[in-house]
């Protein structure tokens, strides 16, 4: 399947909004404790996802490199 270039770089600016909203949540000490605090949670759960695919893009990447060196 094939994303376009326009399909990403929206999806793009859609994440940067959504995280510049979840960090004004995150501050604003009118919003609700709760609602902070899940604001704070979807902060950590999603860098951490993205720790996780920067760590398996990094060893895809070392294996494929790998294969390709023994099949020469």
């Amino acid at each position: 399947m094939r994303i376009s270039f326009h399909l990403l770089a929206s999806v793009a600016l859609l994440a940067v909004a959504s995280a510049t909203t979840l960090l004004k949540m995150l501050i604003d000490p009118n919003i609700p404790a709760s609602v902070r605090v899940r604001a704070a949670e979807a902060i950590f759960n999603h860098s951490a996802k993205a720790i996780e695919i920067e760590d398996i893009e990094a060893r895809v990447t070392a294996l494929e490199a790998a294969a390709s060196e023994q099949a020469r």
